[in-house]
């Protein structure tokens, strides 16, 4: 089975709310929208300290209830953190030291790139695994639909990195590389591992509400319409909406 915190993802696709400023502030009107879970950018909010991250997460998750998955999205990948690629996957990692942190102010998920370098993704991976929380193994392509061989290869690779869930987010040219990307999204949920998949822009916004039908076990939104993660993020509640009006 998979979870993050206390949802069980193997029942409903969850909507992940993605908190990028102003973050209780924002934290407690996603709550309100409906969201079942809320994604703490440290690039976005420019965080770069251990003890305001913590912070952060332990005020959130106390004053919405929700579980957090906790990113520092390296520049490469569509992040905006300023600082040294060592320092990112320190703070990534220092989350999950049992010293530094009690168990529960920590995130619930931690989301790593696959592009990230074998051992510094490794240390991510294995630090959040050893408290029991859940991975998400990520790739991003802000330029095009790689082909469908080369999605299931991403996904393949993402699971032997040790994910618990495998993230692939593309930016489609035509319907085809839609069509190509949900097929992904099914063939991987059939064999009975966890995916997330996205197909960014105007062409692949519909897919943040049907790719959860095709196996996608997280859909991302915004919180606020006019400030998105990324192209083609519906808010909280219209997904919610348009989601119960399709199950």
């Amino acid at each position: 089975m998979i979870h993050i915190g206390q949802l069980d993802l193997e029942k409903k696709a969850a909507i992940v709310a993605v908190i990028l400023e102003k973050p209780l502030e924002t934290s407690r009107k996603a709550a309100k929208m409906g969201a079942d879970l809320l994604e703490i950018r440290l690039d976005l909010l420019g965080i770069r300290d251990l003890e305001t991250a913590a912070e952060t997460i332990r005020e959130v998750k106390s004053e919405t209830g929700l579980p957090v998955i906790l990113t520092n999205r390296s520049i490469t990948e569509g992040g905006k953190w300023e600082g040294k690629e060592d320092d990112r996957i320190e703070l990534l990692t220092n989350f999950f030291s049992k010293n530094l942190i009690s168990l529960k102010d920590k995130p619930d998920a931690v989301d790593i790139e696959l592009s990230a370098g074998r051992e510094a993704r490794d240390q991510v991976i294995k630090a959040a695994k050893a408290c029991g929380k859940t991975v998400i193994v990520s790739s991003h392509d802000f330029s095009k639909t790689p082909a469908f061989q080369e999605m299931k290869t991403i996904l393949e690779e993402a699971f032997l990195a040790g994910a618990d869930i495998a993230k692939l987010a593309v930016m489609p040219k035509s319907r085809r590389d839609v069509l190509d990307l949900l097929r992904v999204a099914l063939e991987t949920r059939e064999a009975e591992n966890a995916v997330c998949t996205i197909a960014m822009g105007k062409l692949g916004k519909h897919t943040r509400v049907v790719a959860p039908f095709y196996g996608s076990v997280l859909t991302y939104a915004a919180v606020d319409s006019e400030v998105s993660a990324a192209p083609g993020q519906f808010q909280v509640d219209e997904i919610k909406k348009i989601l119960e009006l399709l199950e």
